[in-house]
């Protein structure tokens, strides 16, 4: 397997007394797609928020176990250092309404204090657009508000506010649920060619897309890990029957 990047050992997560994600072992390879699926209510969501620490945020909630960026234990980091190191995107657009798009890209700078010269924003903003697939679309209205793009275009706004301070990985919790087919396509092609300058492990509950983008699929039920592998030999040969159920509409 490739080169691997983070690394989850003996990770359970809980709300209150009842862990919904139990045990988990997998190692997420470097400039990789990874889709997470599973039935509703399997921990999929729980999963990807404990891998940049946002699960401890939830009142009664925590975890236990390690997760490790390269050879570091994200436990011991802060955890605005570690959401520096993994981004996140979520399932509806959220750019922040009163900020214009310049500034909901350097949303994170601002908000953690972090002081640059104008012209060095200035190249943060246009590089991380560009690498959103959205500067041609809104280079002469940067300095309008966030709230006027379509519902796509404010995904990949959060896009590149999650890009502009430079993560190793983005985790993306169903990016595409909120968005028509049209929008949807554009991320997708956009989340492929992410893959070149980060890791992204992205939470789906759709096949088809899963097929098209990911290179690795995840597969959880009841908060179990059942099956870690490439996307093509998940899909054609399952070695869980119950992945196989879900992969058939048995179960969902």
């Amino acid at each position: 397997m490739e080169n691997q990047i983070l690394t989850t050992e003996n990770l359970f997560a809980h709300y209150g007394d009842i862990d919904t994600i139990k045990n988990v072992n997998v190692s997420f390879p470097k400039n990789s797609i990874t889709a997470i699926m599973g039935p509703s209510g399997c921990g999929k969501t729980t999963f990807l928020r404990c891998l940049n620490r946002m699960h401890e945020l939830t009142p009664n909630a925590g975890s236990r176990g390690k997760i490790i960026l390269h050879d570091e234990d994200l436990n011991k980091l802060e955890p605005i250092e570690v959401r520096r190191k993994i981004g996140m995107v979520f399932q509806r657009p959220n750019p922040f309404p009163t900020m214009t798009i310049y500034d909901n890209v350097i949303a994170g700078y601002k908000l953690n204090g972090i002081r640059k010269k104008r012209i060095e924003f200035d190249h943060i903003v246009e590089d991380s657009l560009k690498k959103a697939g959205l500067w041609e679309e809104v280079k002469n209205n940067l300095h309008k508000k966030g709230s006027f793009l379509s519902g796509g275009q404010q995904q990949r706004l959060c896009i590149a506010r999650a890009l502009a301070v430079n993560p190793e990985i983005i985790l993306m919790d169903e990016p595409t649920s909120a968005l028509d087919p049209i929008a949807t396509k554009i991320i997708e092609e956009l989340i492929v060619e992410l893959k070149n300058t980060v890791t992204v492990i992205m939470v789906t509950h759709n096949l088809a897309q899963a097929g098209r983008v990911s290179d690795y699929t995840a597969f959880f039920y009841l908060g179990d890990l059942l099956e870690f592998g490439q996307t093509e030999k998940v899909f054609t040969n399952p070695k869980n029957e119950i992945t196989e159920k879900f992969l058939t509409g048995k179960i969902g």
